[in-house]
C-alpha cells in the first residue's frame, strides 16, 4: 500500500442512519455509501462498523417505538440486519465494490484464537478490495458478553485490523469544553493529545433515542484507539464530505491522537489490555509492583503473595496489591492449581513474562473490559 493510502476504520452510528421516526433511511445511507465510494476510488481500504439494525427491523417487527426488552431488540435485530446489509450491498455493488458481513459478539474479541481469525478474515477482505461492515450480532448476544455499544467495537476494530485511523460519525460535532446544548458559549476542541481528567468530565450523557453510545463512550473508545496509536476523530455525520476530509484532516471536528511520547502498545498488548477477558486473580507484594510498574523485570513465583480463581496456564488475569487495587494484566505461564500449591515450582520461576503483561501505568483506563 502507498504511503499515502490509509487503512480506515468509520462507525456510524444509528442516529446518522434513520428518519426522525426511527426507521432506516435510505438517503442517508447513499450520502454515506458515496463518501465511502469516494475513499476507495481514492485506493484507500475502508471498514465499516454500522450501527441501525435495531432501527432498521423495529417498525417490521411491528413495535411503533424502539423496543427495550431484550427479545424484542433481539428480534428487530434479526430483521434488520438483512434488510441493513442488503442496503448497503445493493448501493456498493451499484458503485462497482464488494460489501461484506461480519457479525462478532465480545467473546470472539475475548478467545485469542478467535481474535486472530477475525482479524486474518478483515485482511483477507481488504487486500481483496471488499468493504466488511462490522455489527455486534445483537441477535444471540446477551448483555454480559456485549462490547455495550458501537464506539467501543470500532475502536477494538481498528487496533485488532492495525487501521490507520478511527472515524466516528455522530450527532455533534465533536467535543466541546461543554454540553454545547446547555451553554451556547461551548467551544469545540480542535484536537486531543491526551485523556486527562478534564476531558474525561467532558464526556456527556446519550444525546439520542436511537443510539446507544453518548460521549463517554466515545471517550473510552479513544483511550484505545490512542494506546494503541491510531489517529483518531470524531464529527457530526451529515456534513457535506466529512469522512473524506477527516482522511485528509480538513474536517470540522474534533482530532484524538496521542503524542510521540505516548504508550503504543503492539498486537498481543493490545489484546491483553482491552478484548482478554481475565480468568483470576493474583496478589503480589509491594517490591515487586514497584518492578512491574518500573519494567524491571518478569513476575516469578517468589512475588506471589496469593491466588484466586480456577485458570488454565496461558490465562489472563488480573495482578493485585494487597490493597486490592489492580495492577496489570497478564498471560500466566501456570495453572491456577499449580500456582496455588507450588511445592514442585521453584521460586524464581517465571509466571507472568514483562512482554505478556499490561500495567495500568501503560493503559489508564478499566484494562481487560
Amino acid at each position: 500500500m502507498s504511503i499515502n493510502k490509509k487503512r480506515v476504520v468509520i462507525k456510524i452510528g444509528s442516529s446518522s442512519l434513520t428518519s426522525l421516526h426511527g426507521e432506516m433511511s435510505r438517503k442517508k445511507l447513499e450520502r454515506l455509501v458515496d463518501e465511502v465510494v469516494r475513499l476507495k476510488d481514492d485506493g484507500h481500504e475502508v471498514v465499516l462498523v454500522s450501527s441501525g439494525a435495531v432501527a432498521a427491523g423495529y417498525r417490521k417487527l411491528g413495535c411503533l417505538t424502539r423496543p427495550s426488552s431484550l427479545p424484542e431488540k433481539q428480534a428487530a435485530a434479526s430483521i434488520g440486519q438483512g434488510l441493513l446489509i442488503e442496503a448497503y450491498s445493493d448501493l456498493f455493488i451499484s458503485h462497482g465494490y464488494v460489501a461484506s458481513q461480519i457479525l462478532i459478539t465480545r467473546s470472539d474479541f475475548s478467545h485469542e484464537d478467535r481474535y486472530d481469525n477475525v482479524r486474518n478474515t478483515i485482511n483477507v477482505l481488504l487486500e481483496r478490495g471488499i468493504i466488511p461492515i462490522v455489527n455486534e450480532n445483537d441477535t444471540v448476544t446477551v448483555d454480559r458478553l456485549k462490547f455495550g455499544d458501537n464506539d467501543t467495537l470500532s475502536a477494538k476494530v481498528a487496533a485488532l485490523s492495525g487501521a490507520d485511523q478511527l472515524i466516528i460519525l455522530s450527532d455533534i460535532d465533536g467535543l466541546y469544553d461543554s454540553d454545547p446544548r446547555k451553554n451556547p458559549e461551548a467551544t469545540l476542541l480542535d484536537s486531543v493529545t491526551e485523556i486527562t481528567d478534564d476531558i474525561e468530565e467532558m464526556a456527556g450523557e446519550p444525546g439520542s433515542s436511537v443510539g446507544t453510545g453518548g460521549m463517554r463512550s466515545k471517550i473510552d473508545a479513544f483511550k484505545i484507539t490512542m494506546a494503541s496509536g491510531i489517529p483518531a476523530f470524531l464529527g457530526k455525520s451529515g456534513v457535506d464530505n466529512i469522512i473524506y476530509d477527516a482522511v485528509q484532516h480538513t474536517a470540522n471536528g474534533t482530532y484524538f491522537e496521542a503524542d510521540d511520547n505516548s504508550i503504543n502498545l503492539n498486537s498481543k498488548k493490545q489484546w491483553i489490555a482491552f478484548n482478554s477477558g481475565p480468568e483470576g486473580e493474583i496478589t503480589i507484594d509491594a517490591a515487586a509492583k514497584d518492578r512491574l510498574i518500573g519494567k524491571q523485570g518478569n513476575l516469578t513465583m517468589e512475588d506471589v503473595y496469593t491466588v484466586k480463581g480456577h485458570f488454565r496456564k496461558g490465562a489472563v488475569v488480573r495482578i493485585l496489591d494487597q490493597r486490592n487495587e489492580q495492577v496489570a494484566l497478564g498471560v500466566v505461564n501456570y495453572r491456577s492449581g499449580k500456582l496455588k500449591d507450588p511445592i514442585d515450582i521453584d521460586e524464581n520461576e517465571i509466571v507472568v513474562e514483562t512482554d505478556a503483561l499490561v500495567c495500568h501505568i501503560e493503559v489508564p483506563l478499566p484494562i481487560g473490559v
